[in-house]
């Protein structure tokens, strides 16, 4: 089973996320068996996050679209505490003993692993799956031995810019999937902060 893990805060998930799960999902070599999306369910700074339910609800969503091929995970929630990758990764495989586990990361975040919790760890029980984005290409080639570059940059949308929109009472058109726009609205989400 090859399982491709894509972590986030998705406060809320965006268009690009979307995009995101369709480049792996199309792109990447190999081919993942299943795409998950896992919400952080405690950032590991202190961000402040919306409700971890509501944040959860809004990823099951956005990976409608996608008709089972995108599962929303709430194994960080089930963990508890700060979301660190590695502890992730290492109930995931305690659950899913044998799994060939990816991770999902933005070209942005390539040079900060090494300073993430656990990465001498981290580095040898899984491989990444690099994804550009717009200010953040991606390399053409892998970035490291374990790494594996998706040949597209993404377009620069951004929970925050999402979030400052729906505190302002602007249209989040063209940011935000319907079913995920609707879920924000009926909720009264982002409303008091930018």
């Amino acid at each position: 089973m090859r399982l491709a893990l894509f972590g986030g805060s998705f406060n809320p998930p965006h268009l690009s996320h979307q995009l995101a799960c369709t480049v792996v999902l199309a792109s990447a070599r190999p081919a993942v068996d299943e795409l998950w999306m896992v919400p952080t369910f405690q950032h590991a700074f202190d961000k402040p996050l919306a409700p971890f339910a509501h944040r959860l609800a809004m990823c099951e969503r956005a990976a409608r679209p996608f008709g089972g091929r995108v599962q929303v995970s709430d194994i960080e929630a089930r963990r508890g505490g700060p979301s660190y990758t590695l502890e992730t990764v290492r109930m995931l495989l305690a659950e899913r003993p044998g799994a060939d586990v990816s991770v999902v990361i933005g070209a942005d975040l390539v040079d900060e692993r090494t300073r993430w919790h656990g990465w001498p760890e981290l580095r040898t029980l899984v491989d990444f799956i690099v994804i550009g984005r717009v200010g953040a290409p991606a390399t053409p080639t892998p970035v490291g031995a374990r790494d594996r570059v998706v040949g597209i940059d993404l377009p620069a949308v951004s929970s925050t810019e999402a979030r400052r929109l729906v505190a302002a009472g602007q249209s989040t058109a063209g940011l935000l999937d319907e079913a995920v726009r609707g879920y924000v609205d009926e909720h009264g989400l982002y409303r008091e902060s930018a």
